[in-house]
């Protein structure tokens, strides 16, 4: 029997996905977990592993589709049509979705059944912990297998957490934008096209806007002394494959101030009345690409030294503005830095990456004139702006944050220290 195959819940709240590449053809055989679809959400491109050794009986899309989570991608065939026949691996890049272009690959046995329904991350973190899906019972919807369950069979996972008793929801605004007027009466018009990521940066800046009521909080960091002590030590950072830029100390100092004011570190679960506080440090920062602004995730951020950060940032930033990021790159995120310095400006008020609680705008710093100690000396500001879900915080909460900020750039030797 024809084996279809669906795109998988990619995890992330996201439902759909446009095709960017097909990396195989009809006939051709490929092997489990080998890459056959480039796929484009709202926060990456990604290549979607096969989920089984098979033929390749029908392909159902073509590049430039948009799909939904559960819509069939591809149809392998009959397992025991194609077992003991060698598996071949997905075309090499730039030569085509041919059968003549395929690799061979290692045989493997095709699975009988239908495919464990499983994210590819999830798919990856099984195959790191030695655990084999088939015999994995899923507790997701649809009994898709989750990275808790997978943890749970390896032996070092935690429990799912008890259903919660049904709490009054918290209200919601719902706005139904009035039809637009005709302007090819007032001159000619050109309509574009929204790319698939367009579109959806534009519902969830939406969503944002209209779910989460925004405050934002102003101050200023004088970064004279971190801007010498990063100048001084460009050389000898650049030695060791590591661009130094105000964008890490930004990094550390953010993360360590979220240890001391953890509501920004949070989402608000309003179904349930609850604030969630994550008790792990994974900071956003934004990114612009030729695609539109993507916001790659940095983990643990607290427990790193600015020199890790740094080289970490800049092999993130890297992949992503080359379309190389993945999903696992992308997600996780409990707090975003935008920072739109180099592009000049002086200031912003961006909009809270929902689901988090906070987002931190940086623009270019300036060399002003200031008092300092009855004097007027040239001094390096930053200008900040601390925007948040004024739900879970009040403006009082939200300035302490701010000067925890402020205070740890401007002493950058406690900052390496990490104080």
């Amino acid at each position: 029997m024809a084996r279809p195959f669906v795109l998988p819940d990619l995890g992330e709240g996201l439902t759909e996905a446009e095709i960017v590449t097909v990396l195989v053809a009809e006939g051709d055989l490929i092997r489990e977990d080998a890459p056959f679809l480039e796929v484009e959400t709202d926060k990456a491109q990604v290549e979607i592993p096969s989920p089984m050794a098979g033929r390749i009986e029908k392909i159902h899309v073509q590049p430039g589709q948009t799909v939904r989570v559960g819509e069939v991608l591809v149809t392998f065939a009959d397992a025991d049509e194609v077992a003991g026949r060698p598996a071949q691996a997905p075309p090499a890049p730039g030569l085509g979705p041919t059968g003549a272009a395929t690799r061979e690959a290692a045989a493997a046995p095709a699975h009988d059944g239908a495919p464990v329904p499983a994210t590819p991350a999830t798919r990856r973190l099984a195959r790191e912990l030695g655990v084999d899906l088939r015999g994995v019972r899923g507790s997701g919807a649809g009994g898709r297998v989750t990275d808790v369950d997978v943890r749970a069979a390896a032996g070092g996972g935690p429990s799912p957490a008890p259903a919660r008793p049904a709490a009054k929801p918290l209200a919601t605004v719902g706005l139904e934008p009035p039809p637009l007027p005709a302007f090819e009466q007032w001159g000619p018009v050109e309509r574009a096209p929204l790319s698939h990521l367009r579109r959806t940066i534009a519902d969830r800046m939406t969503l944002s806007a209209t779910l989460v009521p925004h405050v934002t909080h102003f101050d200023r960091a004088d970064i004279t002394e971190l801007d010498a002590l990063i100048r001084r030590n460009l050389e000898a950072a650049r030695e060791q494959g590591v661009t130094l830029t105000l964008t890490g100390f930004l990094l550390e100092a953010t993360a360590l101030a979220l240890r001391a004011h953890p509501q920004f570190n949070a989402s608000l679960d309003a179904a349930a009345g609850e604030l969630i506080l994550k008790r792990y440090y994974h900071l956003g920062v934004a990114v612009a690409t030729e695609r539109g602004l993507i916001v790659p995730v940095l983990r643990d951020v607290d427990r790193k030294p600015v020199m890790e950060i740094a080289r970490e940032l800049g092999a993130l930033a890297q992949r992503v503005r080359d379309g190389k990021g993945t999903i696992e790159d992308l997600r996780g995120g409990t707090f975003t830095i935008s920072n739109i310095g180099a592009l000049g400006g002086t200031g912003a008020i961006p909009i809270i990456n929902y689901p988090e609680a906070a987002i931190l705008g940086v623009a270019r710093a300036r060399e002003e004139a200031v008092v300092r100690e009855g004097q007027i000396v040239p001094r390096l500001m930053l200008p900040l702006s601390l925007t948040f879900d004024h739900r879970v915080a009040d403006g009082a909460d939200g300035a302490r944050f701010a000067s925890d900020i402020v205070r740890r750039l401007e002493h950058p030797d406690q900052l390496l220290l990490g104080l």
